[in-house]
């Protein structure tokens, strides 16, 4: 069952909210649909890349001779192919980017970071033949030690992995160089001062594994590039608009040059942001004069793209006998992989973030090592640090004999409330959550023997910014709606919802698609909860500036002046009997008009949208857990989540179901396995152990919904803070089950075990 709170005077609208038939449902399931790896263009090559076999290994020297020699052929390319990048970090500090990084990450130069790091390309009339290229592409290596894990990776005498790197955030700057990319703190409110009030403070070390997306699938595109530098990208990524500017970037080319496709995506919640594939693929199509395929295999996907950090941990938490929480202290240390830029910093600043804490304090460090460049993972950074906070607030609410929920409501965020940050909170939604999962009956159910429940909540910003579309109003009357938001959790649904209802007309006359970036303007990525709020915004615009449009040629037909007319229910209507007594107006009408008014009625909008509202979960689990082999059975599992108006309910509730599931597999299966060598030992599916239907619970989602006032129907982003709280609900229900304090994920059946026959916390 699937509830919907509403917390808000209720606005009854004929559209938003509903549960139509999503449009690009029919292509998927009868196959019709392209992804990335489904595009065919005369003429194409297959691109395939040469990778590191070594965790780390200076790159003495590269020899493509034999391969650019062997018939079939038609490109080969290394680093050397590229332009050199500054360096240069660029952007705001939470989200910069390092072209030196990039394209380094693209195709190794100086040396191999990882195993699975791309070294050369190749593009051939087929695939077998791309094959044969790779193993004539000769490499001396010189293998050096390896560093995989972030503790180890911060110590002194480590191995480097860049002789240069001194620690940004410290002052005075380091002189020593070490594998410590960056420094953050931040802090409010006197620590040994609250810290002093507390009746009970409790701190805890906490370690999580890296863990992959894990998306069906994998990186594909394929380019063609023609004789005067013009290149076309057909690609399955998050943001196409990202696509072009990275591509551009790496490649020295202009952005107007290349035009970029989105493909259909089959997932990526966060991984489908970076570029791989796309400026290799293009230098080779440009190099061999023909259009170019390159596609990973699941290897491939899961030894060279980003999964999320690994992070040790250190958590201080006191809390006064009436369950006030005084102060809290926090150590994030997280992998950053090859490359620095791991999400440290959205760990630190989410960490305390639903809570009203006096004092407080988060430090950060972002860390390499040999592994592959860390990448988003829904609402990257916040579910790591998650854990660890929400583990000592459940332990904290044991200790002094109180709800874990209602510790949590006694000090939950609300508006006006500090963060570290800086600003104060500007919205509601996380008390109403807890309340939702307070009254739900399953929270007052008994348990049985080897049974435990446990809470946790999360916390996510949500993220605005630049979003276009275009609306056209064709002669029958039927409605084009075109963004730029590639579709990943159901947007063209939203997308022509909001367009229908702000339109008046039926959801089955307008159709929504998604643009290339010559037929939109520019968009951010769809990430960071941001479309529904951000492009549903520029949707709702352009439609507004097509109604006022549409008047003006319905005043043009009467001969009145156009403030004499108003847009009502998808009719232009007389604003009043002093106007005149015309029959209304349909679109249908005015749209068969068009040419004697004006000529095609369409318009666009763009915005720089501000004022999101962040996200808010809480969520509840039971589990049972077998003490003889340490397995966990997850037997209901809860997840309330403040999701503003539920747009289109269906597609909300998937959002929240699928973040569950791949929380409850970050908890208790996934992980990346590396050996002595640095090579990872388990990069498919049947041994990085996802969870499938048969792991799982029914999952229900309680849609709370507390509008926000700065969207047009008051959307908030829902994507990614329902994966924040399943890992330390889980281990707050193991702990219950067993009364054993579980501190590491996975928490997997041999840990488990080890902890229940140790007695001891694990």
């Amino acid at each position: 069952m699937n509830d919907t709170i509403v917390t808000d005077s209720v606005k009854r609208f004929k559209w938003v909210g509903t549960r139509p038939i999503r449009p690009d449902g029919v292509p998927k399931v009868t196959g019709k649909a392209l992804y990335g790896a489904d595009y065919r263009l005369p003429g194409m090559l297959y691109g395939r890349i040469l990778r590191s076999p070594h965790a780390h290994a200076m790159i003495r020297s590269l020899d493509t001779s034999k391969a650019e020699a062997l018939p079939g052929v038609k490109a080969v390319i290394t680093a050397k192919d590229f332009p050199d990048q500054k360096f240069d970090y660029i952007g705001p500090e939470r989200v910069a980017v390092n072209f030196w990084h990039v394209t380094r990450n693209i195709l190794a130069r100086e040396k191999a970071l990882y195993e699975g790091h791309a070294i050369a390309a190749v593009a051939a009339v087929s695939a077998s033949i791309a094959e044969e290229a790779l193993s004539l592409i000769k490499v001396d290596y010189e293998v050096l030690p390896h560093v995989i894990d972030v503790d180890e990776a911060m110590a002194p005498d480590a191995p480097l992995l860049f002789a240069d790197m001194l620690t940004r955030g410290i002052e005075p700057a380091p002189t020593r160089p070490s594998n410590i990319s960056k420094r953050l703190e931040f802090m409010t409110g006197d620590l040994d001062a609250g810290f002093a009030q507390a009746d009970v403070v409790i701190e805890k070390e906490f370690k999580t594994a890296a863990v992959h997306q894990a998306y069906i699938e994998p990186h594909a595109c394929v380019a063609r590039c023609d004789a005067d530098g013009q290149a076309e990208i057909w690609s399955s990524s998050q943001g196409h608009f990202q696509m072009r500017a990275l591509t551009a970037q790496i490649l020295g080319m202009k952005i107007g040059d290349l035009r970029v496709y989105a493909a259909e995506i089959g997932g990526g919640f966060g991984g489908k942001t970076v570029t791989y594939l796309e400026p290799v693929a293009t230098l080779l199509a440009k190099k061999s004069g023909l259009p170019v395929r390159l596609m990973m295999s699941r290897d491939e996907v899961f030894k060279a793209t980003g999964p999320t950090s690994g992070a040790s941990m250190w958590v201080k938490i006191g809390v006064k006998k009436d369950g006030t929480l005084v102060a809290a202290d926090g150590i994030f240390r997280f992998q950053a992989g090859a490359f620095p830029g791991s999400p440290v910093m959205n760990g630190c600043l989410c960490a305390f973030a639903p809570y009203n804490i006096p004092a407080q304090r988060a430090v950060g460090y972002d860390v390499v090592c040999n592994r592959p460049k860390s990448a988003a993972y829904r609402a990257p950074g916040s579910p790591i640090s998650a854990f660890a906070v929400e583990s000592v607030i459940d332990m904290l609410a044991t200790k002094i004999g109180m709800d874990p929920l209602k510790l949590r409501l006694k000090n939950a965020a609300r508006i006006g409330t500090p963060t570290i940050f800086g600003p104060k909170h500007a919205h509601n939604g996380y008390p109403e959550t807890l309340e939702a999962c307070l009254n739900h009956p399953a929270y007052k159910t008994k348990l049985g023997k080897n049974q435990g429940r446990g809470v946790a909540s999360g916390y996510w910003f949500n993220g605005g910014g630049d979003s276009s579309a275009t609306m056209q109003i064709n002669a029958d009357g039927t409605v084009l709606v075109a963004t730029g938001s590639p579709d990943v959790g159901g947007s063209r649904a939203s997308m022509a919802i909001m367009a229908a209802e702000t339109l008046g007309v039926d959801y089955e006359q307008v159709r929504a698609i998604v643009a290339d970036t010559g037929s939109v303007g520019y968009t951010h990525v769809t990430g960071g909860s941001r479309v529904t709020f951000a492009t549903g915004t520029a949707v709702v615009n352009a439609t507004k500036n097509v109604i006022v449009d549409l008047c003006k040629r319905a005043a043009m037909i009467w001969d009145v002046d156009p403030e004499g007319v108003v847009w009502e229910d998808g009719f232009a209507k007389p604003a009043s009997s002093n106007v005149g007594d015309f029959e209304p107006l349909s679109l249908k009408a005015l749209a068969a008009k068009s040419s004697a008014t004006g000529g095609p009625i369409s318009a666009s909008a763009s915005v720089n949208a501000g004022g999101q509202a962040p996200g808010f979960s809480t969520q509840f689990c039971d589990v049972e857990v077998d003490p003889e082999t340490g397995k966990v059975t997850v037997l209901r599992f809860v997840a309330a989540q403040d999701v503003g108006r539920a747009i289109h309910p269906s597609y909300v509730e998937g959002q929240i179901q699928g973040g569950v599931v791949q929380g409850i597999g970050w908890a208790l299966s996934e992980e990346y396995i590396y050996n002595e060598k640095g090579q990872l030992d388990n990069a498919g599916f049947l041994d990085y152990r996802c969870p499938v239907a048969s792991d799982l619970p029914m999952i229900e989602a309680v849609l709370v919904e507390v509008p926000n006032p700065a969207h047009p129907y008051g959307a908030k982003g829902v994507g990614e803070v329902n994966i924040c709280p399943p890992m330390a609900a889980l281990a707050n229900a193991i702990e219950h089950a067993i009364g054993r304090r579980m501190t590491e994920l996975p928490m997997s059946p041999p840990k488990i075990l080890a902890a229940i026959d140790g007695g001891v916390e694990a």
